[in-house]
């Protein structure tokens, strides 16, 4: 397998701020990074209810962060309301990125998966299955899949969302992506969430339009791909990442070009 990525363009479509390193990746190995953000996160409007929200997380158990994202909107809102921390309070997230930043702002040892990086794994570990009468406080943006409390809430959790941010499409179109790949300057494409998916078929008729079915997208979990096969498109190149991290995915960019350009 050729591991450079001369004069191949790849379409990265994290938020920027999360997209830096496997950018620096891609440019390390000679490829040109496209930044085409399918999902933009931004502050809540009104964080009334939020606030509201935390007023009573002196009551909890364990406080659940979903993602950085929830640590940078929640995080400091929360230890201006209550410092120092509960000593009952205990944290949780679903990565070690999440993990490593709700511990460089003070959070106590951060319960973390080991392997796979999602709420399944995060559900799989024993601390997770003593939750008769437990309180916890799942820290995420507005909307998202319910698999975590919904299952917390099976297990006898009182579970609450504490909602601190909102994600948005700032794209109207993939047209940009389009023309790239009609001139040959974008071959690959990168999705690491479902509403991403989401929003990429959306704008490709489905997953219908020429270009995106003639170019591989490279995700960073089964459930990234069953989202395409829910929706009826089959006919598109998919890539699974074997294990979670940047370095996965760039290994997984380019297994996959191995593929679909033949390069050896």
């Amino acid at each position: 397998m050729n591991n450079s990525l001369n004069n191949i363009g790849v379409a990265v479509t994290r938020p920027v701020e999360q997209a830096k390193k496997l950018n620096a990746l891609i440019t390390s190995h000679s490829g040109t990074p496209i930044s085409f953000p399918l999902i933009d996160i931004v502050p809540l409007t009104d964080y009334s209810q939020f606030d509201k929200t935390l007023n009573t997380i002196a009551s909890y158990d364990w406080a659940i962060f979903i993602s950085s994202n929830a640590v940078q909107n929640g995080m400091p809102r929360l230890l201006s309301k209550l410092t120092p921390l509960p000593a009952q309070l205990k944290f949780a997230a679903i990565g070690p990125a999440t993990a490593a930043e709700l511990t460089q702002m003070g959070a106590p040892e951060v319960l973390i998966p080991q392997h796979r990086f999602d709420s399944e794994s995060l559900l799989s570990l024993p601390e997770m299955h003593a939750m008769q009468d437990k309180r916890v406080m799942i820290f995420r943006g507005i909307g998202g899949r319910e698999v975590l409390a919904d299952t917390l809430k099976s297990r006898g959790a009182h579970v609450i969302f504490a909602e601190c941010y909102q994600r948005v499409n700032p794209q109207s179109d993939c047209l940009l992506l389009e023309q790239l790949w009609q001139n040959e300057q974008c071959h690959a494409i990168v999705i690491t969430s479902s509403e991403a998916m989401r929003h990429l078929l959306e704008m490709t008729n489905n997953g219908s339009d020429t270009w995106i079915r003639n170019m591989p997208i490279c995700v960073n979990h089964a459930r990234i791909a069953e989202e395409a096969l829910l929706t009826g498109a089959t006919d598109l190149h998919i890539a699974i990442a074997d294990a979670p991290g940047d370095e996965a995915m760039l290994a997984c960019i380019q297994q996959a070009l191995s593929k679909i350009l033949n390069r050896p």
